[in-house]
């Protein structure tokens, strides 16, 4: 299982954590800072999805006038690691 810890921009978080396991299924996925019922609740639903699924849902997100959102820095980040970002 690999675990990742991606530095996010123009958001609350600041980092995001995760791990993925060799089929790209989320596991543990943790955001440091931000909305905590709402990070909280997203790393609930994401657990055991693949990262595919994730990206597909979560990409493009965005939070009030900002360019991006919590789910889409995750998105990237997951992107970058399958090495599509």
């Amino acid at each position: 299982m690999k675990q990742v810890t991606f530095e996010t921009w123009g958001v609350c978080s600041k980092f995001i954590n995760f791990e993925m396991d060799d089929e790209h299924r989320l596991h543990n996925v943790r955001f440091v800072g931000g909305c905590p019922g709402n990070t909280m609740g997203l790393g609930l639903l994401l657990e055991g999805m693949h990262a595919e699924d994730a990206i597909a849902k979560l990409k493009g997100v965005r939070c009030g006038t900002k360019r991006t959102s919590c789910p889409d820095q995750l998105a990237q980040a997951l992107e970058k690691e399958l090495g599509k970002g």
